[in-house]
């Protein structure tokens, strides 16, 4: 049993390390979420968040290793018209008041190309927790040209129904589905440079 466990230790010694998830920060100034609604069969009405912090620990190795939280002020919702981000913000759809951040946290990674995977995670919305799913494309991992380090852009989409959350006023004459676009950029933490 000793010669055992001396082979087996030699063997974990012999192994190369599994390389760690590296921790990016999400960049705000070109991070966004756009989403759209049908407005009473006339129109379509667009409107963003932005205002992001969070972190993606990417694992370059193994993907589905990899996870991802972020979290955005509700007041940070703009669609270019006042007093409908103030009814938005309120508490018919949003409650900004009570609920003043919204949040999404993977619990699962799905790859299903070389640059593309499906990420699963709890989507909290007007207190609200929801599973939902990111179909998700890397659009490039480089090194940042002006930030001189390594950078992450991802591209995303999903689809929401308001009335999952309790913001379904007005469905369904106006469009209870909301289409969601998502661009993130994300720049490695200077702690876990080499």
């Amino acid at each position: 049993m000793f010669r055992t466990s001396l082979t087996a230790a030699a063997i974990l010694a012999a192994a190369p390390a599994l390389a760690a998830p590296e921790a990016y920060s999400l960049d705000p100034s070109h991070s966004q979420i756009v989403f759209n609604y049908n407005h009473l069969g006339f129109s379509t009405t667009y409107g963003m968040f932005s205002g992001f912090e969070g972190e993606i620990l990417f694992d370059a190795e193994n993907p589905a290793a990899s996870s991802v939280q972020v979290s955005m002020p509700v007041t940070m919702m703009f669609t270019g018209w006042e007093q409908r981000d103030a009814h938005f913000t309120s508490p018919d759809f949003l409650d900004a008041a009570a609920n003043e951040t919204v949040t999404f946290n993977s619990t699962g990674i799905e790859v299903t190309g070389e640059n593309t995977a499906l990420i699963t995670g709890d989507l909290t919305l007007n207190g609200i927790t929801k599973s939902v799913v990111l179909d998700t494309t890397l659009n490039q991992q480089a090194d940042h040209p002006m930030e001189n380090k390594p950078w992450l852009g991802f591209d995303a989409t999903t689809t929401l129904l308001r009335s999952d959350f309790d913001a379904g006023m007005f469905a369904p004459f106006v469009s209870d589905e909301v289409e969601v676009f998502i661009s993130i950029e994300a720049g490695k933490d200077s702690a876990n440079e080499s």
